[in-house]
């Protein structure tokens, strides 16, 4: 397990070094240290887009991100790749396992249960064991602001942003993306250091169409005429050359067929054990003195998935201490959901096509990292690299002391002059 420290990482080594680079490759008469503005960053989440959409040519305003800064080849989502798991560790630099969404639904024995849909659970400050960005901003007597970011409902350590909104489905994306440069359009004294948006529109029609449908292609379009929105507010407000704008996705999207499904029911016997987590990864807790019948019609490897106990996960997953975790987990193959029986008839109705919560090292749940800005070199290309580093980047930019993080580092040392041959070398 990767101890929560900075450790020497080649791909986020190489952004700050590019970072280090457009500070130093800028004409000498445009440098007015007096004036410079304090450092700022807009986080974008474009749920479920996958790196491969980028090549589409239907993403002109992405290309207009990535053509003026950086872009990874991949970033690597968390295990479980799922969406509220990785929203979180992108904002805390820790894996689910220590900051304890471990599932987009789980149990605690004190709190209950935790799913997406139930609000409560969602902002109860309890289940984020974690600082998140927003928080550690505020703390330091900076403003922070969060548009529908997993988490931001919760005050976490009794804090929130000093701007927020509870998530709403039916707000349209260019409301949201108003609402985000009304905060930007402040006073400096006033304005949110740190800012967060959130599209979910791309992942909703991979779902329910397939990642290389027609909808989600056209999502794709909706989703990037916002970001042409956004940017274009971001430049008539005068901060193109100000505002760090990073875009990353939690997890991609695999296709899934409607006849391949496992039902849970026929993984173990209802009366040995109790299934917690459904979908691709499938939690179980045996029922008392049934430990044994449980784990001998669930360990091992099966046609279409492969359980374990929770301490014998993958260790490549960095996953299975956290007391939410349930003690026996299967991973599902590729294109295969775990539904209970009593699901198939709704399944049939509202046929899903897509689906993630797969195993993260699959090219089809790679996830996106763009950014430009002050920050950053323009038209850089970098390797792919976990999610966990882009907090200690983002903290790094913002000038902030970062909490405890399991993230990459490199930040301070590539900062300085021996950096620059290595962002050359690109």
């Amino acid at each position: 397990m990767r101890p929560f420290k900075f450790a020497a990482r080649s791909a986020l080594t190489t952004l700050f070094a590019l970072a280090l680079l457009a500070c130093t490759s800028l004409p000498h008469d445009n440098i007015n240290v007096a004036a410079t503005p304090p450092p700022q960053v807009l986080l974008m989440s474009l749920d479920g887009f996958r790196p491969d959409y980028l090549d589409l040519g239907i993403t002109p305003n992405l290309k207009r991100i990535s053509d003026h800064g950086v872009q990874a080849e991949w970033m690597t989502p968390s295990y479980p790749s799922l969406t509220f798991p990785n929203h979180f560790t992108i904002v805390t630099g820790k894996r689910p396992d220590h900051h304890g969404i471990v599932h987009n639904s789980m149990r605690d024995p004190e709190l209950g249960k935790f799913s997406l849909g139930n609000r409560e659970a969602v902002s109860d400050g309890r289940w984020w064991d974690s600082e998140p960005i927003w928080v550690t901003v505020e703390k330091a007597g900076l403003r922070a602001g969060t548009m529908f970011w997993p988490g931001s409902e919760a005050a976490i350590g009794g804090i929130q942003a000093s701007h927020w909104k509870p998530f709403d489905a039916k707000m349209p994306m260019a409301d949201r993306v108003d609402t985000v440069l009304a905060w930007l359009a402040e006073p400096e004294a006033t304005r949110p250091r740190f800012s967060t948006l959130y599209f979910e529109a791309v992942d909703s029609a991979a779902h329910a169409n397939g990642p290389d449908s027609e909808e989600a292609y056209a999502a794709i379009r909706n989703v990037d005429a916002a970001m042409g929105r956004l940017l274009d507010g971001i430049d008539a407000l005068g901060l193109t050359r100000e505002l760090n704008v990073v875009v990353v996705s939690d997890h991609g999207m695999a296709t899934v067929s409607p006849d391949q499904f496992v039902v849970i029911e026929d993984m173990v016997d209802p009366a040995d054990a109790e299934f917690v987590t459904a979908g691709q990864s499938v939690g179980f807790v045996p029922r008392p003195g049934r430990r044994a019948a449980a784990e001998s019609q669930l360990l091992g490897a099966h046609e279409h998935y492969e359980c374990w106990r929770k301490a014998e996960l993958p260790e490549r997953w960095h996953y299975g201490t956290h007391p939410r975790i349930p003690p026996i987990v299967c991973q599902m193959h590729e294109g295969y959901d775990a539904l209970r029986r009593a699901w198939l008839e709704t399944r049939s109705r509202t046929t899903n096509r897509g689906s993630h919560g797969f195993d993260p090292a699959l090219p089809s749940m790679r996830a996106i990292f763009l950014a430009r800005g002050p920050a950053f070199r323009e038209n850089a290309r970098v390797p792919a690299f976990d999610n966990i580093d882009v907090y200690p980047l983002l903290m790094s930019i913002l000038d902030v002391e970062p909490a405890a993080n399991e993230g990459g580092d490199g930040a301070m040392e590539s900062l300085k002059p021996g950096a620059r041959r290595a962002a050359g070398a690109l």
